[in-house]
């Protein structure tokens, strides 16, 4: 599932969220809570992918440290995710919005 970070609106710093609302589709805030948690790494991981193959663009492979300069469309890139919704945010945000699917493994393999 692709994130549409730009889109999102999850928030940027810290909220307080009804906690009946994140346990609702389970009635279990620990197994929301992990299905929230395994979420968020797979958008940490497509973020810090997506960040890397940007900043890739940018890097020099000179050995010399004269050579090296600050790149100021880098500064840019960097300062862009700095100032994104963090990874759980975003997944939890996907959370109560009902756009994650989840599913028992252990109830599905006993049919």
């Amino acid at each position: 599932m692709k994130t549409n970070i730009k889109d999102s609106n999850a928030p940027i710093s810290t909220t307080t969220i009804n906690k009946n609302a994140v346990d609702a589709p389970t009635n279990n805030i620990y197994e929301a809570i992990s299905i929230v948690s395994k979420r968020s790494s797979q958008i940490n991981t497509e973020m810090k992918r997506e960040l890397l193959e940007k900043l890739d663009e940018f890097a020099t492979y000179n050995d010399s440290l004269e050579e090296i300069f600050e790149n100021k469309e880098q500064i840019e890139v960097s300062k862009f995710y700095e100032r994104l919704p963090k990874p759980h945010a975003l997944a939890l945000e996907e959370w109560l919005e009902e756009k994650i699917y989840y599913r028992h493994t252990k109830e599905s393999e006993e049919i």
